[in-house]
């Protein structure tokens, strides 16, 4: 079957004024385009549709059936038609994005903020998850984009580098390095630790850094949250290392941070999507808001 838009508007207009006349002004259509029009769809569906005398043009009891159908097909269709013109114009629609909590509850807010502020009718869902799954909720395509450190070569995902990151210390008030601008490993390890638990990527990096530098990590405390590290090291239980990214965060939970060195712990943070899937126009420009922003 090879029912055309035309077809259906034609006959709408026609069964709507009961005029050919006055259809062809509603379509935009010559009498003899319209009623090739009405004549292909009969054919289609196999019978009259409309039942025309000298002087009067009637629906036939399969025209008075098809004609509420016709209305809908074609109002669903206009409905898709301006859903799709909001979308690609950005007055309408939603995007999610996946982000590690440290950069979710730190940078992430300024980047949703110029976001919304250019596309107030766009929904955002904010996922804060651990970085390996946001890597995981991008490949899968449960969002479309996440903010994450480097995965690393992959085939399948696409990553655009925002900033390097440096690790920092944590310290509580009056801590006896509090004095010194920059702290190193061998310094801080003499202290209780507290660090978040594998499969952390944070925990794995940091693991493995110290291992090629022959320094062991045993830590004293293990939690899954930073906020829980901040607000830990405040009270005064022991010292940590965090992505410099939630200075803020550790600063207004009552911590005190100090550069780290020897060694020197650098990850990049970016934007991840994936390679061969195309983005929504939304998700498109919530990317160019997070690397202009970056």
């Amino acid at each position: 079957m090879n029912i055309t838009v035309k077809q259906l508007r034609a006959f709408v207009a026609v069964a709507k004024t009961r005029s050919f006349t006055e259809g062809c002004a509603l379509v935009h259509l010559s009498q003899p385009a319209l009623s090739v029009a009405i004549k292909n769809l009969e054919e289609e569906l196999g019978g009259s549709l409309l039942a025309r005398t000298t002087r009067t043009l009637s629906l036939t009891p399969e025209g008075e059936a098809f004609y509420p159908t016709a209305q809908r097909l074609l109002a669903d269709l206009d409905e898709a038609v301006d859903e799709m013109h909001n979308r690609f114009a950005l007055f309408r629609g939603k995007v999610a994005i996946a982000s590690m909590p440290s950069f979710a509850s730190n940078q992430l807010p300024l980047a949703l903020r110029d976001f919304r502020n250019k596309y107030p009718q766009i929904n955002m869902m904010v996922h804060d998850v651990i970085a390996e799954d946001v890597v995981d909720m991008v490949r899968s395509g449960r969002v479309e984009v996440g903010v994450s450190f480097d995965p690393g070569d992959t085939e399948d995902l696409l990553f655009n580098p925002l900033f390097d990151d440096r690790f920092i210390a944590v310290l509580p008030e009056k801590h006896p390095l509090i004095n010194q601008e920059v702290i190193q490993w061998q310094q801080l390890l003499q202290y209780d630790f507290i660090i978040l638990q594998r499969p952390s990527s944070v925990r794995l990096l940091v693991d493995q850094m110290l291992e090629q530098e022959g320094l062991a990590l045993s830590p004293q405390f293990e939690t899954h949250q930073l906020a829980t590290i901040g607000r830990m090291v405040a009270t005064g239980l022991g010292v940590s290392v965090v992505p410099s990214l939630c200075f803020g965060q550790m600063t207004e939970l009552g911590a005190v941070c100090r550069p780290l060195e020897a060694p020197v712990i650098t990850r990049q943070v970016g934007v991840i999507t994936r390679r061969r899937y195309p983005l929504s126009t939304a998700a498109k420009e919530l990317v160019d808001v997070l690397l202009t922003t970056y």
